[in-house]
């Protein structure tokens, strides 16, 4: 996969705007970078992340409550930390600020449960393109993913706008090749690409467990949506 950005981003969505934010610009130390209309009443509140993005997807009208996806946990890089930090936002998702080099993270890193771990390390590893690392590790840029297997985990829902880690977004310079040459690959479709404006050109795609990675071709990163 040709990368336009050697970081992952990851979104959540929430009914709890002030308290979210307060959580992640003043108790995580977050930088706020500003505010997307998404439409349907949804404002995406941006925030910096040691390269990577942080997509707080704020709702206007009650989310559904649905069981979690296999996004379990976000671990992020604070330097002059001497231990893992475990926290939980307002919503009660996991997040660990962690020292830099902590179990390979040097800017982030994210659990994902699986059911079936040779099925999701062949997702990521040959339809995905991403590297494989170190025990049951996987590479997209510097971000790390940590594969924990759970043979009980329930498929994640169809429906994305619920409350919690819902995605994952890998920034790359052509989206309709890469989305295509995921499929030719064995992923699994989530939506067609698209085209928001003159900023993105986006698809998504599921892993066997039916995670969302979002695949954006972002004009700021690569200078165009040309295909």
């Amino acid at each position: 996969m040709d990368l336009a950005k050697q970081h992952l981003d990851i979104g959540l969505y929430t009914n709890q705007r002030e308290e979210q934010l307060a959580f992640w610009q003043q108790t995580v130390g977050l930088e706020f970078d500003h505010v997307g209309k998404l439409g349907g009443g949804v404002h995406q509140l941006r925030h910096h992340m040691n390269g990577s993005i942080l997509k707080i997807n704020h709702a206007r009208d009650p989310l559904a409550q649905l069981p979690p996806s296999g996004y379990r946990r976000l671990l992020i890089v604070r330097d002059g930390l001497a231990e893992v930090q475990s926290l939980r936002d307002p919503d009660g998702n996991l997040v660990d600020l962690v020292p830099n080099g902590h179990a390979g993270v040097v800017g982030i890193g994210i659990e994902i449960a699986v059911s079936d771990l040779a099925a999701a390390k062949a997702y990521y590893v040959d339809a995905l393109q991403f590297t494989a690392g170190e025990d049951d590790r996987v590479l997209a840029g510097d971000t790390v993913l940590f594969l924990v297997e759970d043979r009980a985990l329930a498929p994640t829902p169809d429906e994305k706008n619920a409350t919690g880690y819902r995605y994952t977004t890998v920034q790359i310079h052509k989206c309709d090749a890469e989305h295509a040459g995921i499929l030719a690959r064995g992923g699994r479709e989530g939506t067609v690409p698209r085209t928001i404006g003159t900023t993105t050109r986006y698809s998504f795609v599921r892993d066997p467990d039916g995670n969302w990675l979002e695949v954006s071709q972002r004009a700021q990163l690569t200078g165009t949506l040309e295909q």
